[in-house]
C-alpha cells in the first residue's frame, strides 16, 4: 500500500508533466488515485461498524474523530464514500464495508423529523443502486420519499427544513434542501408514482422564485409565514452575515438546480444553475486554485479559511452542467479543483489517524463548529467529482 507522503512525490511529478499534456486528456492517473484512496481508507476497513459511530469530522485540536448516529444529517456520506471508492478502484473490500455501513442508515426512512432524507438515504442507498440492482434499496428509497413528503406544505409550496428555532422562524427553508430533491425524483422513477416528482418540482419553483439575489447568489434561509405563505425573512444563518454569499450554500444551489434540470429538462432550472455557477467561479474573491473562502464576503479575506467542501460540491455539479451547456469554463473549473485537491495543500497528512482524504472543509460558523478541518462531505463530493470526470473521459 502506498503511503500519502510517497504519493505527494508522485503527484508532484504528475503535475509537472501535466503542463505539457493536452487539456482534453484525463485529469487523473488511475493508479495514483487508487493508491491515494487506499492509503487513506484501507486502514479503516477494520474500523468497527457501529450505527452510533458514523465518522463525520476530525478535530485537530483534540485529535479526535467526531462520530455521529444515523439520525445525523451527515450519516449517509460515510457509506457513500466507501461505495464511491469501490466504483473508483473495483476493490471488493470497499463494497463489503459500504454494505455494512449502509444497512445502519435504513431506519432513517421513518424519520420524518428532518428534511435531510436525501443526504442520508440517497448518498448511501442511492450509491448502492449504482453498484447493484437491489430491490430492497429501491423500496427503502421510495419509503424515504414518502416520509420526506410529510414535511411538504402545499400552501407555501416547499418542504420544511428545520424544526428548531421555532421562537424565531415559522417555516424555515434552507438552500441545502435542494439536494434532497434527487431522492424524490428517483422515487418516482422507481415506483411510477408521480407524486414525488411533482412535489420536488413545486419545491424547486418556490425556491427559484424567492431564494436568489439579482447577482445570482443565494441566501441560506428563507422563513415563510404559515398563514399568508409569503416570505417573512431572508437570512444567511451559517454565513458571516445575512447579506453575504456563504460558499457552500452557493454550491448547494448550483448542484441542486443542475439535478432538477436533469429530471425535468426545463430551461429555467438550467438557467438558474448556470447563473449561480458563473457567479461562483468568476467571483472577484475566488482564489487562483479554485478553492473558495468559506464566505465570499468575509471581511478578513485572504486571512480566513478556505472551504474544500464548497469547491467539491460545485466541481461535481459543473461536470454535469458541462454536459448540458458545453461551456468549457465549467469543465475547466472542475478539473482545476480536482487537481488542487490532490495537492499537499489539501490532502490530509498521512500521520493523522482519521478516515478522511481531504483537510480544510468548513462547517458551521453559527455554532463555531468544524471550522477548517476534515469533514466527511468534503470527501464525498471530491470522490463524486473524480467519478464524473472519469466517466466524461
Amino acid at each position: 500500500m502506498f503511503r500519502v507522503s510517497f504519493l505527494f512525490i508522485i503527484l508532484g511529478f504528475a503535475c509537472l508533466s501535466c503542463k505539457s499534456e493536452d487539456k482534453n486528456k484525463a485529469v487523473d492517473d488511475k493508479e495514483i488515485i487508487e493508491a491515494l484512496l487506499k492509503a487513506r481508507y484501507n486502514k479503516f476497513l477494520d474500523y468497527k461498524v457501529d450505527s452510533m459511530a458514523f465518522a463525520r469530522s476530525y478535530n485537530p485540536k483534540t485529535a479526535a474523530i467526531k462520530k455521529v448516529p444515523s439520525k445525523d444529517w451527515t450519516s449517509g456520506f460515510f457509506p457513500g464514500n466507501f461505495w464511491q471508492i469501490y466504483m473508483l478502484t473495483s476493490d471488493e473490500a470497499f463494497k463489503n464495508k459500504a454494505k455494512k455501513w449502509t444497512a445502519f442508515v435504513e431506519k432513517e426512512k421513518f424519520n420524518g423529523g428532518t428534511h435531510d432524507m436525501g443526504f442520508k438515504i440517497f448518498c448511501s442507498f442511492g450509491n448502492g443502486l449504482e453498484v447493484e440492482n437491489n430491490q430492497e434499496y429501491k423500496d427503502i428509497i421510495v419509503k424515504s420519499a414518502q416520509t420526506l413528503s410529510t414535511r411538504f406544505n402545499e400552501h407555501i409550496g416547499s418542504i420544511r427544513s428545520w424544526d428548531h428555532h421555532s421562537d424565531v422562524w415559522q417555516f424555515p427553508v434552507i438552500i441545502d434542501n435542494m439536494m434532497n430533491l434527487e431522492l424524490l425524483f428517483e422515487a418516482t422513477k422507481i415506483s411510477g408514482d408521480s407524486t414525488y416528482h411533482k412535489l420536488a418540482v413545486k419545491h424547486a419553483n418556490t425556491t427559484l422564485k424567492n431564494h436568489f439575489r439579482s447577482d445570482g447568489s443565494t441566501w441560506h434561509v428563507l422563513d415563510y409565514d404559515t398563514i399568508s405563505g409569503q416570505v417573512r425573512a431572508r437570512v444567511t444563518h451559517q454565513g458571516i452575515s445575512d447579506d453575504s454569499a456563504w460558499a457552500r450554500g452557493q454550491g448547494w444551489a448550483i448542484n441542486g438546480y443542475t439535478t432538477v434540470y436533469r429530471y425535468t429538462k426545463q430551461k429555467k432550472y438550467l438557467d438558474r444553475a448556470v447563473a449561480t455557477a458563473n457567479y461562483f467561479i468568476n467571483h472577484k474573491n475566488m482564489p487562483e486554485d479554485g478553492i473558495p473562502y468559506w464566505d465570499f464576503d468575509h471581511p478578513d479575506i485572504p486571512n480566513t479559511s478556505r472551504d474544500v467542501s464548497a469547491a467539491a460540491i460545485v466541481a461535481s455539479a459543473l461536470v454535469e452542467l458541462y454536459h448540458y451547456t458545453n461551456n468549457d469554463a465549467f469543465l475547466n473549473y472542475s478539473k482545476k479543483v480536482a487537481k488542487s485537491l490532490k495537492s499537499v495543500d489539501y490532502i490530509l497528512p498521512d500521520d493523522i489517524d482519521a478516515p478522511f482524504v481531504l483537510d480544510h472543509s468548513f462547517g458551521d460558523w453559527s455554532h463555531r463548529e468544524e471550522m477548517d478541518e476534515p469533514i466527511v462531505y468534503g470527501d464525498y463530493y471530491f470522490l463524486q467529482t473524480l467519478l464524473r470526470l472519469r466517466d466524461l473521459e
